[in-house]
């Protein structure tokens, strides 16, 4: 059976992706940025738009780095204000467990899927750093077993707010007066994080309960994923590696009584498109150096290295030292679990190609997915849904507003063509976009 491809187009805003020389760059805040690409993914029938969350902004040494220096707005008011702007394109926000109260989330994510006509998600996110923590009033950081137990917890609760009022119990005539029945949003739970009872506040909204998205590797990452969440976003966007985590996260949902077609998995993925496979490789190398400047290439090396960089020349060979292990010389970004190895492919691949450190970065750290002529993408991408690498993708662009334009006038049509994408909304809700029950 022909698998449908999903589609989703995430905001780059503070994103490693991002290319700020360019000329056709835009404001990563300006609200008419966000519209133009909520518009793009729309008028390719996408299925939702993806913002991701920045609780605190990414330091180096002490100093505000690179793309955080714009900044990053708040996902759910974003969003809310795109509700007004779209009619059939889901709006996911993510919003951490870590640092917010379950019922303010079953809230605030409820009022989007209301304001929307049922269209919210909630990409569910942790938070394991004391650098974060210290923008709160609680402070400090949670393990990493604590971290998940808290989001499991909270995920739990959550769902549990959302399924306190059902359809049939929405209003009741008693002596003159419509009342909600005896019992409707009541709740309680009581658990190793969380011990709370009272009244939700909202209703059902059209698709019943926003969609769950998560993003986890680790092993605890995956269950958490495979116990509850609607669609999964995965960092594996290569084929051979695609194929593994899909089989290993599809094969977890038998335990937890869910059937493999109750949750998406669409990876991260980069596109670059030109009229011929040779143009767009050339346009894919450009779009690498321009992504990573020198000190970039220097902030990164620094990121794995663990220490102080400054001095060496980017455009000369690799530092010499070995990496300081539970540095904190860089705070806020993801690190590592095994600098020493990378270092080591650092230096083999540098040192059989003649690159500089500069390109060495380039070379690693950034490479497009997809890059090809309109139909080498449209049928790499078909041929990674079809063989079970993925059910979809979820799109970074380069660029800010227009990085997607020429993906759905030029991409999207072929898909079309294949059978393997709509080309119309045949329903008005996220749930149904993705293919899954009310």
């Amino acid at each position: 059976m022909t698998k449908q491809i999903h589609l989703a187009a995430h905001f780059p805003g503070v994103n490693n992706t991002t290319v700020w020389a360019d000329p056709e760059s835009g404001s990563q805040i300006d609200f008419a940025s966000f519209k133009h690409l909520a518009a793009t993914a729309e008028r390719g029938t996408f299925d939702f738009f993806f913002l991701a969350e920045g609780l605190r902004l990414r330091e180096v040494k002490g100093r505000i780095h690179d793309l955080d220096v714009v900044g990053r707005p708040e996902s759910l008011t974003v969003l809310s204000a795109l509700a007004a702007v779209t009619t059939h394109l889901g709006l996911a926000a993510t919003v951490n467990s870590t640092f917010n109260e379950p019922y303010e989330l079953a809230k605030r994510i409820a009022t989007l899927d209301h304001l929307s006509g049922g269209r919210a998600a909630w990409n569910v996110v942790t938070s394991w750093d004391a650098f974060t923590g210290e923008n709160f009033r609680r402070g400090g950081y949670l393990d990493k077993a604590d971290r998940y137990v808290r989001a499991q917890e909270s995920l739990r609760i959550v769902r549990k707010l959302w399924a306190s009022w059902s359809d049939e119990d929405v209003v009741l005539d008693k002596e003159g007066g419509v009342f909600a029945r005896e019992g409707t949003g009541a709740f309680a739970d009581d658990g190793a994080h969380f011990s709370i009872q009272g009244r939700f506040g909202l209703p059902p909204s059209p698709q019943g309960r926003p969609v769950v998205i998560q993003a986890g590797d680790s092993d605890q990452g995956r269950d958490f994923a495979a116990s509850g969440a609607d669609v999964i976003f995965s960092r594996h966007g290569s084929f051979a590696a695609g194929q593994t985590f899909y089989k290993d996260v599809k094969d977890r949902l038998a335990k937890h009584g869910r059937s493999e077609d109750s949750l998406k998995i669409m990876p991260a993925v980069t596109v670059v498109v030109a009229d011929t496979d040779d143009e767009a490789v050339e346009k894919a190398r450009h779009i690498r150096e321009q992504q990573v400047s020198g000190p970039t290439a220097i902030v990164l090396a620094e990121l794995i290295w663990g220490r102080d960089l400054s001095s060496y020349d980017p455009d000369g060979p690799l530092p010499s030292e070995d990496p300081v292990v539970g540095s904190n010389i860089t705070q806020g970004r993801t690190g590592f679990n095994d600098p020493a190895t990378i270092i080591k492919e650092w230096r083999e691949a540098a040192e059989a190609n003649n690159w500089s450190l500069r390109q060495t970065v380039i070379n690693q750290q950034n490479r497009q997915t997809f890059i090809g002529s309109p139909s080498t993408v449209a049928t790499e991408m078909n041929h990674h849904v079809q063989e079970n690498a993925a059910d979809g993708f979820v799109l970074v662009p380069h660029l800010t507003p227009g990085g997607l334009d020429d993906f759905v006038d030029r991409v999207v049509p072929l898909l079309r063509e294949r059978g393997v994408f709509r080309s119309e909304y045949s329903g008005t809700t996220l749930r149904s976009h993705l293919g899954l029950p009310r």
